[in-house]
């Protein structure tokens, strides 16, 4: 050869394309590898795998995620590597190894592997992403026998087509596993798994080890999970559960797959059902459990305490601080808090050190494992508790004396229910050090004078104040200052109510006039915006809306000011026994009052304002029981983390979703429809559309309502017991056909909110709708019939 230099580019080109990945394929074969920033994407483009940097960490994992033509922000959904990062991706490699998938870091020592035994040589063997989400290895690209899967070994991510699996014969179990934080995808402290006493039910646990949710059995009949009644109103998936002999698993796949859903085990410790929404190109979040944040177990760690009044959940009790600082900043709270400053009887040799103290904490849910005492008096507890050094704190009730040795796990606030208890403290940190009483007292003795003599001034300039908002829009609203409020509301110690928005308490200005102040703990919004908004909102007036009166805003601080409805909201009266019965006339009247001012919402505002959250919780209820629809607008109000917002709110809310809500479609005026259509069957039946009765099933009314409507049977049957069939049959009759028609799963087949006000008027007739696709395959359910039949009679009894 006379140039064999010509040769040596041939060979590195030919070797190089025998050891790289080509650009958009979803194989890796013998003698290929993933390095650096290559990927494989899968046939359809719906999911990627390559090397990820989660968050701001340093470290690099192997993992998958979906597409981003299909989801825009990188949202991985499984991790290879949790346990074990890379710090330089670029030296790392992902390749076939001996008939397995292996990850080599940047020493090429092996830290991942799909860890099968096959006799199957290296050379044959690939590894495919498929466009389910399932990275497989398997025997050759004709093979259909899958040698490993990655669905069979999920991380945090429960995808479509996924199984929940108990091998019955060795007894494991296929769980999914919280990531440690949003940075972290190592193992944390939550998993959800299926119980392996063979209960059929699915437990979130602690550590493995302190369950704190349960699913409860699974109910082939209904086809639901007997403690998870949402899943009956399910419009996007088809669940299954399996129990043999070698197994037991749940798995899910989508009516539509055009949908993209998932499961989560968060690091919030909730199992999660999220939607991805295209038009808002974030994930929303539709269903949750446990439903309250602080029914995690442990959530905030040892000395930590937990509060759902706002954001963070998360607080270090008196005398105590992060442990890590920088896990808290990652909303990561399990390494919990530690004190201070060191109790006196953990260090003697202090020089000076007084006794330990104890610090007085009212209105708390008591933490786990508490030692009993046989002690006749609180001095006595105390007493007891502060002799022995490993007490940390202890509680005195009528149950008698309760102590607890160690860490403090599980402290909760709890205004309407809870207990008091004494945390120990240094001295030096109790605020109610009894060498500085006397101090505190004097002091207070010396200037209560002059305090009463400035409190009056302040009361009489304070009255004669003046507070108007400038009117850049013509509103006539009140600018109040934060400071106005605290002072309305006793610095908002009367709580009136929580909702998905935020708290609502109860005020009274100078002039004696009461208020409702609603916090807004969650608003992306600048003041400017939020001001014009507001405005907005407050040029809407209506005999059935509520009429915003004022607001404020102040940094973050964000209020808004109505009339106080002495009547509460409408879901104390139609479920609640012990509010006064609302007879059928009433609650015929309330019904048209809901629709004239959604009518007035969606056609007769300048722009089309539709409410989104429509429940018995957001109507309230002057002194004449006039309704007045409360919370229209806030969706603007709150901004982009709205759909988060309003499918966490409360437990009710998701049962009035239309199910465009889910699919992710663009929200219109007849979302407004369909809730309103659920809330009818309420004012029928006088208790919840989805209950649990005393054998722990789960019945849904509407199901029988439209078959019975159908049917054109006796629709008294389907009154609420308490009226004790006292209401016309044809109103009845015209209430739940009208139910039906605005439930129907296509929004085009809806009335609107007009058509609706004409037929309660008797200006229309309303023809019977064909029953709706999401009630049919309940129709026959005799369960659901016998239920409320029963109920009925015992009512009436």
């Amino acid at each position: 050869m006379k140039n064999p230099w010509f040769v040596f580019p041939l060979l590195f080109l030919f070797f190089s394309l025998n050891s790289k990945l080509s650009f958009g394929a979803d194989t890796i074969s013998a003698n290929q590898f993933l390095s650096g920033d290559q990927t494989i994407v899968s046939s359809g483009g719906d999911f990627e795998l390559g090397f990820f940097k989660p968050g701001n960490s340093s470290n690099y994992y192997i993992g998958m995620w979906y597409g981003l033509g299909l989801v825009s922000e990188q949202t991985p959904v499984w991790v290879a590597n949790r346990e074990t990062p890379i710090r330089d991706r670029f030296s790392a490699e992902l390749r076939i190894s001996d008939g397995n998938l292996v990850l080599f870091n940047e020493s090429q020592v092996p830290i991942w592997s799909t860890n099968i035994s096959s006799s199957t040589g290296s050379s044959s063997v690939i590894a495919v992403l498929e466009d389910t989400g399932n990275l497989v290895l398997k025997d050759g690209p004709n093979s259909s026998t899958l040698l490993w899967q990655s669905l069979e070994h999920p991380s945090h991510t429960w995808l479509p087509g996924g199984k929940l699996s108990l091998d019955k014969r060795t007894n494991r179990s296929q769980l999914l596993t919280s990531w440690k934080n949003s940075e972290d995808p190592s193992p944390g402290l939550y998993s959800l798994e299926l119980d392996p006493n063979g209960s059929n039910a699915y437990l979130i646990r602690w550590n493995r080890s302190e369950q704190y949710w349960s699913s409860g059995p699974w109910d082939e009949t209904a086809r639901i999970f007997a403690w998870v009644p949402e899943m009956r109103l399910n419009y996007i998936y088809n669940f299954s559960f399996v129990s043999n002999e070698n197994e037991s698993y749940f798995t899910y796949s989508l009516y539509n797959p055009a949908i993209v859903s998932r499961f989560i085990m968060d690091v919030s410790g909730q199992i999660k059902q999220l939607s991805w929404l295209e038009s808002s190109k974030q994930w929303n979040l539709f269903w949750s459990q446990p439903r309250q944040q602080c029914e995690v177990y442990a959530f905030c760690g040892a000395f930590g305490s937990c509060s759902e009044k706002g954001l963070p959940f998360c607080t270090c009790l008196q005398g105590f601080q992060p442990k890590s600082q920088g896990d808290w900043n990652l909303t990561d709270y399990s390494g919990g808090c530690q004190r201070k400053t060191k109790l006196r009887c953990e260090d003697p040799t202090l020089p000076n050190a007084k006794e330990d103290k104890f610090l007085e904490l009212p209105n708390m849910v008591l933490p786990v494992d508490p030692q009993s005492m046989s002690v006749g008096s609180n001095s006595e507890c105390e007493s007891t508790c502060l002799n022995s050094c490993s007490c940390t704190a202890y509680a005195y009730d009528s149950d008698g004396c309760k102590i607890w040795i160690g860490e403090l796990l599980n402290l909760q606030q709890d205004t309407s229910n809870g207990e008091t208890i004494f945390i120990r403290l240094a001295a030096s940190e109790s605020s109610s050090s009894s060498n500085n009483k006397g101090i505190i007292i004097g002091a207070t003795a010396g200037l209560v004078g002059l305090i009463l003599v400035v409190a009056m001034l302040g009361i009489l300039i304070w009255r004669r104040r003046t507070i108007k908002t400038p009117k850049p829009t013509g509103s006539s609203l009140l600018a109040f200052r934060y400071r106005d409020l605290q002072n309305a509301t006793e610095d908002f110690s009367q709580t009136l109510g929580e909702g998905g928005f935020g708290s609502v308490f109860k005020g009274k200005l100078p002039d004696s006039s009461v208020i409702a102040v609603k916090q807004l703990e969650s608003s992306s919004l600048g003041e400017k915006p939020f001001r014009m908004e507001v405005n907005t909102i407050g040029t809407v007036q209506h005999v059935n809306l509520m009429r915003l009166g004022g607001f404020c805003c102040e940094g973050t601080k964000k209020f808004l000011v109505y009339d106080y409805m002495p009547k509460g909201s409408l879901d104390a009266h139609l479920f609640h026994e012990k509010n006064s019965v609302l007879d059928w006339k009433t609650r015929y009247q309330i019904a048209l009052g809901i629709a004239r001012g959604l009518t007035y919402l969606h056609e007769k505002c300048e722009e089309c304002i539709i409410n989104c959250d429509m429940k018995p919780e957001n109507i309230l209820l002057d002194s004449d029981l006039c309704p007045k629809v409360t919370d229209f607008g806030l969706p603007n109000l709150i901004g982009r983390e709205f759909n988060k917002i309003l499918t966490t709110s409360m437990k009710g809310t998701r049962c009035y979703l239309a199910p465009e809500w889910i699919s992710g479609s663009s929200i219109t005026a007849y979302a407004d429809v369909y809730s309103y259509g659920m809330m009818l069957f309420e004012f029928v039946s006088g208790r919840r559309n989805s209950e649990e009765s005393d054998d722990g099933k789960v019945r849904f009314f509407p199901t029988w309502a439209a078959g019975l409507v159908s049917q054109d049977g006796d629709v008294l049957s389907l009154l609420d017991p308490k009226l004790k069939g006292d209401a016309p049959v044809e109103e009845v009759s015209r209430i739940c056909k009208v139910a039906c028609w605005c439930i129907q799963d296509d929004e085009t087949h809806r009335p609107s909110m007009r058509q609706v006000v004409q037929i309660l008027e008797r200006v229309l007739d309303v023809n019977l709708p064909p029953i709706p696709n999401s009630l049919k395959c309940l129709s026959n359910s005799q369960s659901t019939y016998s239920f409320f039949v029963e109920s009925s009679s015992s009512h009436s009894s």
